[in-house]
C-alpha cells in the first residue's frame, strides 16, 4: 500500500471520506440488525428474510466492515462487502424495487469502498488503471 506521505492531501482525504461513509453506513446497518427495531424487522420480512436471519446478516456485514476498516485486511473486507452488496442487489432486483434508491444503492457503496482503496493503493491503480483516450 502506498504510504500516506506519498499521497496528496486531497487524495488522502477523499479516500478517507469515501471509506468513512461506507464504514459508518455499514456499522449502522449492522448495529440496527442486532438491536432489531420494528422497522428493521418489518423491512427484512418484506425482503423475504425470516426474523432469525437478521442477526446473521448483521454479523456478516459487521465482520466484512471490520476487515475493510483495518488497513492490512481492507482488500479482503472489500471483496466480502462486494459479495454482501451483491446479495442486496439480487434481493431488491427479485422484488422489483426501485432502481436508483434500492437496486443501485449497494453499487454506489461499492464504488465508494473500492474507490477509496484505489485512491490509496498503488497496486490497485496498476491492476485497474484509468486509461486516457490519448494513451490507447
Amino acid at each position: 500500500m502506498t504510504s500516506n506521505h506519498q499521497l496528496s492531501k486531497s487524495r488522502l482525504w477523499s479516500a478517507r471520506i469515501m471509506g468513512g461513509i461506507v464504514i459508518l453506513f455499514m456499522l449502522m446497518d449492522s448495529i440496527f440488525k442486532f438491536i432489531q427495531p420494528e422497522e428493521v424487522v418489518q423491512g427484512s420480512l418484506e425482503l423475504g428474510y425470516a426474523e432469525h436471519h437478521i442477526a446473521i446478516i448483521g454479523v456478516l456485514g459487521l465482520i466484512s466492515i471490520i476487515l475493510y476498516a483495518v488497513p492490512r485486511t481492507s482488500i479482503l473486507g472489500a471483496v466480502l462487502l462486494t459479495g454482501y452488496w451483491g446479495g442486496a442487489i439480487a434481493t431488491h432486483l427479485r422484488l422489483d424495487n426501485p432502481l436508483f434508491s434500492h437496486i443501485l444503492f449497494p453499487v454506489f457503496l461499492g464504488i465508494l469502498a473500492w474507490g477509496a482503496l484505489w485512491l490509496r493503493n498503488e497496486q490497485l491503480q496498476h491492476l485497474f488503471p484509468i486509461i486516457n483516450r490519448s494513451e490507447r
